[in-house]
């Protein structure tokens, strides 16, 4: 019985035990259940992304087939925020993630520099326009300077001989001095030591009797001059050695006067102190005349000249206007801070302009070289080349150097008014500035706003100076042109940010044939118009021949051309279609040296379509050349016509690429009268074979 009831308890407890394999893939299957789960549930979720992606509640990333506008062409979208973005479809900017929009369409119809801004539109970004103006222009220098001591008008007192100051009487800085005012009083031995010397050979020439020899008396005269000399080196004045001769009594204190007037800017010496000969005592300055230092760049100190007039406004005296002339412009470049040093001289009578003080200064300069101008007060005088504010009506010396007056003519100043030179202005708010390349929105017509490629001149305050891209009386865009410039991007054209996106094409109206004149009826001048006239005909030559050796053209070849032709275009005696074309080419000469070669070149063409026109006009009487029309297929826009005084073709509009690339059109004889073209004499047309480059 104890056996069996000790031995059934543990028959339970093996029969309850579990299974080592049971307690395994009950752990196994809470580790993996989780994971499975989610395994199902990913694919479960691709099952329906498939099936939403077929019933079309999802649409997939494949482009679709892109959309077209109401004309057929396709629609383009873009980000109202990053208008570089330009899609086919519908979405989402790849920068931003603003919605694309599409793009707009308007100007479409028009052409592709050119944009219409509707009236609502205009009123919302309140677009405003100003006229191009030709009006007379001249730039302001500002800068500041300070106000220094005229060097030309500062003395050193110092001593001539050795010894002790005994008295000062100008005994502080600043004080006030006239000419001839005694400032010191020195003590020394040796200046007493040369009176005596003096006294005694006096003294001794007197008591020579009449019967001495001649020889000695000559000796003993040179030893009193020799002495009074000596006084003289010592600086004694000559007052002082008379009063010495007359008294007969040595001094062995000498008295300083002052050399000049002025103000004492320094005390160098006190009394009871032992000096040395050359040992300064005092420094003067006069300073009924003082300097305003300048310091200007290179490109501005080149257009300012000798006696310009210079206004400024002191920092100590706001408000009051002083007026000051150039005195002297520097040489010389400082090579540390890459400036000019400019002088400028003001009259300082009452007092009031004090050394180191600051001051604002204007200069007021002409757009342009440097040439002659009218100032009212130097018309026809005379003006010292040391001190600008000595002017004088007639010839004489300067007062404060002693140099002769020179004529104000020699620093380019006219007796009588100049006409000063006109440039093309707009607002400085018209001007769009990116990078090397300016823009400006011109209004052709009411809401069409017309991209323009510009080339700036001088920035003048709130106008700016355009050589190229305008013309007199247009209308340009000065407030919301940056709206303007957005829309042009919209639309895919070109503007600020991207001027060469699209590149015109050729029009077909332009023409690519040599021109061609149905008649010929030359007007021969004579005389000086006709001799101006063989000028312009070779000044034209010239300036042809440099551009077919790819040299820029000079000013000087600039000017006589323009002035040539303004010359000629003002003679009552030539036709009206004559005085036309010289105009034109006046107009056109004015800026070829301010532009690029190739942008020279574009404009050489217009002239010489003026000049090959002119040719067939009008001739001096007295010309014995042939003049040679020529023209080039190959000139980009077509209209490559040219005019040479030879006919050996030099292309000027391509130079060394293709320089011999044209064709001989016309030869024009000296002697001309009204007859056809194709009568021999007069024009002798080539063999008109297809065009195609010659030496090629």
């Amino acid at each position: 019985m104890t056996a069996s009831s000790t031995n059934e308890p543990a028959a339970d407890e093996t029969n309850s035990a579990p299974h080592p394999d049971a307690k395994s893939t009950r752990w196994w299957m809470r580790k993996l259940l989780p994971a499975g789960l989610f395994l199902a549930v990913g694919f479960l979720l691709i099952v329906l992304l498939g099936v939403a992606q077929r019933v079309g509640w999802i649409q997939t990333g494949t482009p679709s087939a892109a959309t077209t506008t109401q004309d057929g062409k396709p629609q383009i979208y873009t980000c109202p925020m990053h208008p570089q973005i330009r899609q086919p479809q519908p979405g989402r900017c790849p920068i931003c993630g603003m919605t694309l929009v599409p793009a707009s369409q308007s100007g479409s119809n028009i052409d592709q520099m050119a944009i219409n801004i509707d009236p609502a539109q205009r009123r919302l970004a309140n677009i405003q326009t100003a006229e191009v103006k030709l009006e007379p222009v001249s730039s302001v220098i500002e800068t500041i300077g300070a106000i220094e001591i005229d060097e030309s008008r500062q003395a050193t007192i110092a001593a001539y001989i050795n010894g002790r100051i005994e008295k000062l009487f100008a005994d502080y800085t600043g004080v006030q001095v006239e000419k001839g005012d005694h400032l010191a009083i020195v003590y020394s031995p040796e200046l007493y030591s040369a009176q005596i010397e003096l006294l005694e050979s006096r003294n001794a020439l007197q008591k020579m009797t009449s019967g001495a020899l001649a020889a000695v008396r000559e000796v003993q005269g040179k030893l009193v001059a020799n002495s009074r000399q000596k006084l003289v080196e010592l600086g004694m004045t000559e007052a002082q050695i008379n009063q010495l001769l007359t008294s007969g009594k040595a001094e062995s204190r000498l008295t300083i006067y002052a050399p000049m007037g002025g103000t004492v800017t320094q005390k160098l010496a006190e009394e009871g102190k032992y000096i040395k000969a050359g040992e300064p005592i005092y420094r003067i300055a006069n300073l009924t005349t003082v300097w305003l230092m300048l310091e200007l760049y290179p490109e501005d100190a080149s257009r300012i000249r000798f006696g310009q007039l210079v206004a400024a406004e002191l920092q100590s005296l706001p408000g009051k206007a002083l007026k000051g002339r150039v005195v002297f412009i520097d040489p010389t470049v400082n090579q540390s801070r890459r400036t000019v040093g400019v002088r400028v001289e003001f009259l300082n009578e009452d007092g009031q302009l004090r050394p180191g003080d600051y001051a604002k200064a204007q200069i007021t300069v002409p757009i342009g070289p440097q040439g002659n101008v009218y100032d009212d007060e130097l018309a026809g005088k005379w003006i010292s080349p040391m001190h600008p504010q000595i002017i004088r009506d007639q010839p004489g010396d300067c007062p404060i150097c002693g140099m002769k007056l020179v004529p104000t003519s020699r620093y380019g100043y006219t007796e009588h008014p100049v006409a000063q030179r006109e440039a093309l202005t707009v607002p400085r708010s018209a001007v769009l500035l990116a990078g090397n390349h300016s823009v400006i929105y011109v209004e052709t017509k009411p809401g069409r706003f017309e991209l323009r490629n510009v080339t700036l001149g001088p920035m003048l305050g709130d106008r700016a100076v355009i050589l190229d891209g305008v013309k007199q009386g247009e209308k340009v865009a000065t407030a919301g042109n940056f709206l303007i410039d957005s829309q042009m991007q919209l639309s895919g054209k070109p503007s600020l940010i991207d001027p060469t996106r699209y590149t015109p094409e050729k029009k077909s109206d332009k023409r690519n044939t040599p021109l061609k004149f149905e008649s010929i009826q030359i007007q021969k001048l004579s005389g000086p118009p006709g001799k101006t006239l063989d000028e312009l005909y070779s000044t034209y030559f010239s300036i042809q021949k440099m551009f077919a050796s790819d040299k820029k053209i000079t000013e000087a070849q600039a000017k006589a051309l323009n002035q040539l032709s303004a010359q000629l275009a003002g003679d009552s005696r030539l036709s009206e279609p004559v005085r036309a074309e010289l105009k034109q080419i006046a107009t056109d000469a004015e800026h070829l040296p301010h532009l690029s070669l190739d942008e020279a070149r574009k404009k050489f063409k217009t002239i010489s379509h003026a000049v090959v026109t002119l040719a067939t006009q009008v001739r001096s009487d007295d010309s014995h050349l042939s003049f040679h029309h020529f023209f080039c297929p190959m000139v980009p826009q077509g209209e490559g016509d040219w005019l040479q005084a030879d006919d050996k073709l030099l292309n000027p509009y391509f130079g060394s690429k293709m320089l011999h690339c044209g064709e001989l059109v016309s030869t024009f004889e000296p002697a001309v009268k009204k007859t056809e073209t194709s009568k021999p004499g007069t024009q002798k047309p080539q063999d008109k074979s297809p065009s195609r480059p010659q030496g090629e």
